[in-house]
Parts: C-alpha cells; sequence; structure tokens
C-alpha cells in the first residue's frame, strides 16, 4: 500500500536551514561546485552543527513519540545537493536520531516543484529563491535568517511558534493600504471594516493546522499544551478589533496575543522564546533574528502589465 502524507503535517526542509552549512556554502560560493563536492565527499563522516531550523524541527518530531497510536508530524529533507554530496546530511540526521526517512535532492536545479508531490505544508529555506518559488505554488514558505540567535530555543516540552499578523496568517491587503496610503487610512479601513474577516494569508493554512493538532494532542497528554503560538502584531487598538474576530471566525486557537503598536519585537519575543518566528518584514526579522530563529515570509510577486 502506498504511503499517503495527506494526513499528516509536513515539513519540507532545506540541509542550510537544517544544519549550519554556512562555510560549506561559502566554499560554493566562492571556490565553486566541484571545490564544495571535493569538500562535502571528505568530510561526510563530520557531523553538522544545528541551524537555524532545527530546533523547530527536533521539537516537532517528538510529538510522534508521544501519541504512540498515531504519527502526526513528517519531515523531508528537499536540497540542491546531489546524492553523493547528501551522505554527510544523512550521517548528521542519524547522529542526532531525527526520525525523518523522506529526501529529495535534485543536484542543483531547483526544489519548489517538488514540494506538492510531497503534500509539504511548510517549507523552510536558506536559498530566497526556492522560497519564493514555493511561495508562487502556494506554499507556506519562510526564509530562514541565518546566525545564532542569542536565545536558543531550549529543550523544552512545549513547542512555541510566533506569527506575525498581516501578510504572514492575514492576506497583504491591509498591509498594503499601510504602506500606500499610510496609517490612518489603515486604521480607518480596519474600523470600518472590523466585523469582516481578514482574508487569508499563506500561513492560515498551517494555523488551522496547528490549531487542530493542539485540540488533538490536548485529549492524549496532561498538563500545559504541547504546541503553544502566539501573534505577535504592529497592530493596535482600533485595528485589533478586526484581528480577533477573524480568529473567532476561523475558530482557531492562538494562545498569546501581542499589539504591539509599532514598538519592536523582540524583546516580546525574547520572552516568548519561540522555536521560530515568522514576519514578512525584513526590518522585523532583522531584529528578531539577534534573539530568536527567524523567517521571512516573502509576497507573491505580482503579475505587471506589459
Amino acid at each position: 500500500m502506498a504511503y499517503d502524507l495527506t494526513n499528516f503535517l509536513v515539513i519540507g526542509i532545506s540541509s542550510r536551514a537544517l544544519f549550519d552549512l554556512s562555510m560549506e556554502n561559502e566554499i560554493y560560493e566562492k571556490q565553486g561546485l566541484e571545490a564544495y563536492c571535493k569538500y562535502q565527499l571528505e568530510h561526510e563522516n563530520d557531523i553538522l552543527q544545528p541551524g537555524t531550523g532545527f530546533a523547530l524541527i527536533e521539537a516537532m518530531l517528538k510529538i510522534n513519540q508521544i501519541d504512540n497510536e498515531n504519527r502526526h508530524i513528517e519531515v523531508v529533507i528537499v536540497s540542491r545537493n546531489s546524492a553523493d554530496t547528501s551522505l554527510r546530511i544523512s550521517n548528521s540526521i542519524d547522529a542526532y536520531k531525527l526520525d525523518i526517512t523522506r529526501a529529495a535532492f535534485t543536484g542543483g536545479e531547483p526544489v519548489a516543484k517538488y514540494l506538492n508531490a510531497f503534500d509539504v505544508d511548510l517549507f523552510l529555506s536558506a536559498t530566497e529563491e526556492d522560497v519564493q518559488a514555493a511561495v508562487e505554488s502556494s506554499v507556506a514558505s519562510g526564509l530562514i535568517y541565518g546566525g545564532a540567535p542569542k536565545n536558543q530555543p531550549k529543550k523544552l516540552q512545549q513547542i512555541r511558534i510566533a506569527f506575525d499578523g498581516d501578510a504572514v496568517l492575514f492576506s497583504e491587503e491591509s498591509e498594503m493600504i499601510y504602506q500606500q496610503q499610510g496609517l490612518n487610512a489603515f486604521i480607518e479601513h480596519e474600523k470600518l471594516n472590523a466585523g469582516l474577516p481578514l482574508p487569508e494569508g499563506p500561513f492560515a493554512k498551517l494555523l488551522k493546522t496547528l490549531s487542530y493538532l493542539q485540540f488533538q494532542l490536548d485529549g492524549i497528554i496532561e498538563g500545559p499544551t504541547l504546541i503553544r503560538t502566539a501573534l505577535v502584531t504592529a497592530r493596535n487598538s482600533p485595528a485589533h478589533e478586526r484581528v480577533i474576530r477573524t480568529l473567532r471566525a476561523w475558530n482557531v486557537r492562538v494562545d498569546e496575543t501581542f499589539f504591539l503598536g509599532g514598538i519592536p519585537k523582540d524583546k516580546i519575543l525574547a520572552s516568548f522564546a519561540p522555536h521560530i518566528f515568522f514576519d514578512d518584514q525584513h526590518r522585523h526579522c532583522d531584529e528578531a533574528s539577534r534573539v530568536v530563529p527567524t523567517a521571512r515570509v516573502p509576497y507573491p510577486k505580482k503579475e505587471t502589465a506589459e
């Protein structure tokens, strides 16, 4: 019988998002593919250090150990490496005892076209071209920010994920009004539409999946919820009402909500300590990545008239 991934939360992650391959990538960029391949083959038994996305993947996979009767999470390596250079990645996965058995190694070709074949719900990569292409394929995707944040996620029983609102959980419609017409126009628009749920953004489906998974797991384990989510948004009153009514209309659970009114997000995020934070603005991601693992959600490219 064929193995069906449609009932799982499937995370696709590149090797550079899972492991720290910054030095190896520098070899590739400065010395070329041949030098990179040679280095990887010579060091294929050297275990790689964890990358920005490692803590999230490690934590999510442990859900499968908690519920012995049902498997909830699948992780697929989606990489531009070749099969020949992939052994170092596989050896590192084995060394950290990560339950990852599926992979796509495309030998330098773009990877986005294979994501839907694996039923990927979330794609994380350090290659902007691949993330952008995944966004165009309607896959929730984040561009991983490199560097080690000050607050590495602790090995807690609880998995913590933080989201921005506009252009992440919700569509970019309101964000565009703010950018093009200013704050006053944005506030007026949100007040007039307070009772109208915001259109879904690229991560709405993921939030709904996590909310459903929370419900399932709460019936299995005792004590604090295993997954805890947070909304960290620059909105404040009166624009907060539409957000609350939207989440209510979606029938989803968000455990903590922060309406910051434009103040920096990094201190709130440092306190919440998520395994990952998703935002659409480079400025916010740059600040956040210094304290917590962070990924930027690109805008879809708009078709332009010729």
